[in-house]
């Protein structure tokens, strides 16, 4: 099973687990709901990622669609207009690049400009969207999202959300798998926030190890509303503050990317947490 797996592989190459990935969110989007409007010109964006790599990431995430709770759906050429100059030009510079999409028509032409591996919320459920990543053997991340950003965050209920979560994931990794997609190359996200309450994200922050047994798992809690309420965050460095914790903690707890705003926090704590578990 995955809890042992040392290695993920992505298109170009393989990126080791053991002391955790950072992965630098670049949202080119008017709306999205840390960030929205200040990369939103091509030239903005790049240079943000460039200066994510700079700061430590490992990985830079490209997205030019809210997945924000209410967020409107964005047509397809809009969001390609709105990342592909920026993933061309970042993978360009040797930036390992990650294109944040459910639209395969996007997807496609991102990997084609040089991206190297699709973070998709929906878990590739768009119509071929399975095949597109099994042919260009790239990386995959598969999310679980109740409902749509549109209605996700209207009253979210579950009757035990590890478990719902670990068997829709446990699912969509044999689909992929099924459809062609090396299973080195899959990981999964329980998706933190996308139809969930407070209560559902820290029973699954508690629950990484479980879900480590399928794939490698990446933790997105990055200046997410839950973690301002536990911290009463008045400004960013406080939620910025209480992302490095939930870093450190579902590191310990068996995560092992980390999708984030602020890399630098979350490298600081990658390595207090990598140093409490090396022998």
């Amino acid at each position: 099973m995955a809890a042992s797996q040392t290695v993920w592989r992505l298109r170009s190459g393989e990126v080791g687990l053991a002391g955790g990935v950072l992965m630098g969110i670049v949202n080119v989007t008017p709306d999205s709901f840390s960030d929205g409007g200040k990369f939103l010109e091509p030239g903005a964006a790049i240079q943000h990622g460039l200066s994510l790599i700079a700061d430590g990431a490992d990985i830079v995430d490209v997205g030019g669609e809210s997945t924000r709770p209410g967020a409107e759906p964005v047509a397809s050429d809009e969001e390609m207009a709105r990342v592909l100059p920026v993933v061309e030009a970042l993978a360009g510079r040797g930036v390992r690049v990650s294109i944040d999409t459910s639209k395969t028509e996007v997807a496609e032409q991102a990997l084609a400009r040089g991206a190297e591996l699709v973070n998709d919320v929906t878990a590739c459920r768009s119509e071929g969207m399975t095949g597109l990543i099994a042919d260009a053997g790239c990386g995959v991340i598969l999310m679980h999202m109740k409902g749509e950003p549109r209605h996700m965050h209207l009253d979210p209920s579950y009757e035990e959300v590890v478990d719902e979560v670990e068997d829709f994931l446990e699912e969509r990794i044999e689909a992929v798998v099924a459809a062609g997609v090396d299973r080195s190359r899959v990981a999964i996200d329980p998706g933190i926030g996308f139809g969930k309450t407070k209560d559902h994200n820290l029973e699954l922050l508690r629950g990484m190890g479980r879900l480590s047994r399928h794939a490698p798992v990446v933790l997105g809690t990055s200046r997410k509303r839950f973690l301002g309420t536990l911290v009463e965050a008045r400004t960013t460095a406080d939620l910025d503050m209480g992302t490095s914790v939930t870093t450190a903690i579902g590191f310990l707890n068996g995560a092992r990317v980390f999708r984030v705003h602020d890399v630098v926090g979350s490298r600081r704590a990658l390595a207090l947490a990598t140093a409490m578990v090396t022998q």
